[in-house]
């Protein structure tokens, strides 16, 4: 038995995926296309990420997810000393194809330097040069979303793709002894009430008035307000002006207490930001609050998103002024019909 299973180690192929953006959002979205290659080649996959991403926490009980390995994504003098930690990686983990999830040189000048045999990537720009592989994305291919890319990339490396929403799966009960004080008796949901771009952020004043609606409605005992310490104050301004005690400050937690929070939460009502995405892949009951970026960005995601009254599609409003057209009243209304 131990014999067979070193000759069938010894003729599996390796596979490492790169993706450098440091957005939570941005990797939950690409978590569909590293299960399809994972798919493809039938064995598990290695992953290079940001730090920021806590991804060694997150994504640890994917199944078709093997070793997870951070690396920074620098420019400047730390550009080529980047470059050389992935040398490092790509040369010890003796990889058989490494794929490159978005348009960076970087991965794919370390896989070349590697020894690499396979080095899939967009092909978007200079990243072309260094790939083993002779069909691209197109420079107008990069106008379309995230997911619409990697949708395309996969296409045209004959990867199968069979389910387009992002999925996470996780064991919960590692994350609850260090954030016992989360496991309060009663009911509750969660809003995500920041953003790492304010114009996509409600106004604290409208969680406050949603809360109040709810509660009338009896549909939560507490409510857990996801943001991050940047952005404690946002958190802090809602208890503070609501003076209700009902509120669960979760601005001091990482992306464990979150995730424990937003599965303990009966459903979950954001801003666009990485809790929302986060929460739909925890298979959470999940309403995001659009009224300033393009709703279509949700179209691959089980995200039911909620907009103004007379809202456009596709349309930039980069100031968070515009996030007032989006009344508590047509918020609340759309929640209580979904639930």
């Amino acid at each position: 038995m131990v014999l067979q299973y070193s000759i069938l180690k010894k003729f599996m192929v390796k596979i490492c995926i790169a993706y450098t953006h440091h957005k939570l959002g941005d990797l939950i979205w690409q978590l569909p296309y590293i299960l399809a290659i994972s798919s493809h080649h039938n064995t598990k996959v290695d992953l290079v990420l940001r730090k920021k991403t806590q991804a060694k926490n997150i994504l640890r009980d994917m199944p078709h997810i093997n070793e997870i390995y951070y690396n920074d994504f620098r420019k400047g003098l730390s550009y080529w000393i980047d470059v050389f930690r992935l040398v490092k990686i790509f040369y010890k983990g003796k990889y058989d194809y490494v794929y490159i999830l978005d348009k960076v040189n970087k991965p794919a000048i370390a896989a070349k330097l590697a020894g690499i045999k396979n080095i899939i990537g967009p092909g978007i720009g200079n990243q072309k040069k260094w790939l083993t592989v002779d069909k691209f994305l197109s420079n107008e291919d990069w106008k379309m979303n995230y997911s619409e890319q990697s949708q395309k990339f996969l296409r045209l490396n004959s990867i199968d793709l069979k389910e387009k929403f992002p999925k996470l799966e996780v064991n919960i009960e590692r994350f609850k002894e260090d954030n016992d004080d989360l496991l309060v008796k009663g009911k509750k949901i969660a809003f995500g009430v920041d953003s790492f771009e304010d114009f996509k952020m409600w106004y604290e004043e409208d969680f406050i008035k949603l809360a109040n609606l709810l509660y009338e409605k009896k549909q939560f005992d507490f409510i857990y307000l996801i943001c991050g310490i940047e952005k404690s104050h946002i958190a802090k301004k809602i208890i503070d002006n609501s003076k209700k005690s009902y509120f669960i400050n979760c601005s001091n937690k990482d992306l464990s207490g979150v995730i424990l929070a937003i599965k303990n939460s009966a459903f979950f009502v954001g801003n666009n930001s990485g809790p929302l995405n986060l929460a739909a892949a925890l298979g959470v009951k999940t309403f995001g609050l659009i009224a300033t970026d393009p709703v279509s960005e949700l179209k691959y995601s089980r995200i039911k998103p909620i907009t103004p009254e007379n809202y456009i599609d596709n349309i930039w409003i980069r100031d968070r002024e515009g996030m007032k057209e989006l009344k508590p009243e047509r918020v609340f209304k759309e929640i209580i019909k979904f639930l």
